[in-house]
Parts: structure tokens; sequence; C-alpha cells
């Protein structure tokens, strides 16, 4: 596969910048939202909480447009969101115990998880969800990796000269999440019933995640329920796909020793993840 990214980007692990106080959040919070009224030709004049505030990041960031960030915005949005990472508790991939084939399962929030990447279940666009304070996992991954992470995907696609395939693979920095790369990954989108080609296109965006994972010489790699949720793949068997197609991966390369860990945010999809597994 081609890879467009590896020669428009710069893939070195992201800096880590120094963390903020309250006041110091608070300040970089308010100079952020400035910027983002600014651009929209607007002009901050109100009194709000800091909650508000922040929610208003976030939601223009969202509904922002690819677009060049002068350096110290960027410098004041990476230590703010760099604290808020720190403050939202770091889980490290290599604490959470793995079983046969060196495959792990956790519950929670995927921006926590400090591992080699993190997988995005993207869209076609790549250019995450536009889609103010929607609670999809595109948009958690965006909100909270920082505006480099949209210009970046937006460089691959520019780079590509057409919008991403159902079941490839790209890599981006992960900037201020804790890990260190970004996978992304379109999967199949179902409408009233399954096909055997959006089974074939799903099981094609794990093995494309491991095989790019493994070229990059990563040792972790956690997965989030690609395909579910508003891509509307059943729970259930999209869930025998990832496992069987890692495990088949996993067969394939027995001298490679890649640590995957399937994230879930809803118990059911635990209690699903957590059976499939038991029968390994």
């Amino acid at each position: 596969m081609i890879r467009p990214e590896q020669d428009v980007l710069d893939l070195t692990p992201y800096p880590r910048p120094e963390p903020l106080s309250e006041a110091e959040s608070a300040a970089a919070c308010e100079e952020l939202l400035r910027f983002l009224l600014r651009e929209r030709g607007l002009i901050a004049a109100f009194s709000a909480t800091y909650e508000k505030k922040r929610a208003l990041v976030r939601r223009y960031m969202n509904e922002r447009a690819p677009l060049p960030v002068p350096p110290e915005i960027l410098a004041l949005q990476d230590r703010l969101f760099w604290t808020e990472s720190l403050a939202r508790g770091v889980v490290d991939a290599d604490t959470i115990p793995a079983g046969k084939y060196d495959i792990a399962l956790f519950e929670g929030d995927i921006t926590r998880l400090r591992a080699d990447a993190v997988v995005n279940a993207a869209n076609k666009s790549l250019l995450g969800c536009f889609l103010a304070g929607h609670n999809c996992i595109d948009n958690a991954i965006h909100s909270a990796a920082g505006m480099q992470l949209r210009n970046d995907c937006q460089r691959i696609i520019s780079a590509l000269g057409h919008e991403e395939e159902c079941g490839n693979a790209r890599i981006t920095r992960g900037y201020n999440l804790p890990a260190t790369y970004v996978l992304h990954t379109v999967g199949p989108m179902v409408g009233r019933e399954v096909t055997e080609i959006e089974r074939a296109d799903l099981r094609s965006c794990y093995v494309s995640c491991l095989d790019l994972a493994a070229e990059r010489g990563l040792k972790s790699v956690a997965f989030c329920c690609v395909g579910t949720g508003v891509f509307n793949f059943p729970r259930a068997e999209a869930a025998e796909i990832a496992a069987g197609a890692v495990i088949n991966w996993k067969l394939r390369h027995s001298e490679n020793r890649l640590k995957v860990v399937f994230d879930t945010f809803l118990p059911q999809d635990t209690e699903i993840y957590r059976s499939i597994l038991g029968m390994m």
C-alpha cells in the first residue's frame, strides 16, 4: 500500500509540554477562545464560566476547517490539552493484563491510553467529526489531540488525491494524546443488512492497522470498536470479526509480540469481548 503520510508528515514522537496550573489553564482557554472567535469575525465580549468557555473551544475546534494555526496558539493549546490528558488519568497499556496472543481488554476512554498507537474509527474524509461536541470516537480523539491532527489528515488526503477507502490505515502523530500515534481506519457503513463486502472491509481495517503497526516497529496498539455506533455494524459480529482478524494475524506473524488492546467504552461491548476472548 502507498503510504503518503510517511512523505508529507513529521512522524517523530511529539514533545510533551509542561503542564499548566489552574490559573494558567484558565488563561490559555481564554486566549484559545479569542483566537477561534477572531477566525469567525467575532469578539469575545461576554462573561462565562471556565466550563462554558472550554466547551466553546471544543465546539469551534470541531467545526473548524483544516487551516494553519499560529505557533503561539498551538503552544498554548498543547499545554492546556496535555494538562487535561494528565488530569483524565493516563493508563499505560503495558500495565493492562494480556492473555493469549498478547491480547488485552480495557474498558474506558481510549484518549487515556498510553500505547504506541490508538486506532481511530475515521470517516472517508479522514478529517474528523465536524459535529460540535459529538460523542463519537472520531470527535473524542481529534478534540483531545488538538488542531494539528485535522491538518495532518488533510495533508494525507491531499497527497492521496481522493477520499480514503474502507479498510485502509493511515498514521499520524498523537499530539496531546498519551498515545504516540493515531492509526486512522475507515470502517464500512452498514445499511439494513451486513454484506460480505462489509465484513471483508471491517476485517481489512484490523489487518491494515496491524500491518502498519508492524512496519513502524510499534509495540502496542489499542483498537476502538471499529464500525459500530453510527456506522451501524452489529456489535457482536463486529467483535467476532475483530478478534478473528487479530488472532489470524498473530498466527501469521508469530515472531511479532505486538500487544493488542481491545478498548471498549460500553459495558455491553466489554461483555461481548470478554466472552469471545474467554473462548480462545
